[in-house]
């Protein structure tokens, strides 16, 4: 088998996910489209872009990537 530079691609595979969220938040979201869809002319659903905002948030969250690499070389070793 040859040697790759590449490494396996991780699963892609979606998972689906439901939610509820309160009606102020929703209104929120709703509003957050609409700017987006002024600001790229572009629509996009709140669907489309709740992954996007829940994967930008934890991209930005320090306190959570200290605590699961902490985790991580803990399970390691």
């Amino acid at each position: 088998m040859p040697t790759l530079k590449l490494a396996r691609l991780p699963d892609r595979t979606p998972v689906k996910l439901t939610v509820h969220v309160l009606p102020d938040l929703h209104e929120a979201l709703t509003a957050y489209a609409a700017v987006y869809a002024e600001a790229y002319s572009e629509p996009a659903t709140v669907e489309q872009l709740v992954p996007a905002m829940l994967s930008s948030f934890l991209d930005s969250d320090r306190g959570f990537h200290a605590a699961r690499t902490q985790k991580n070389k803990a399970s390691a070793g």
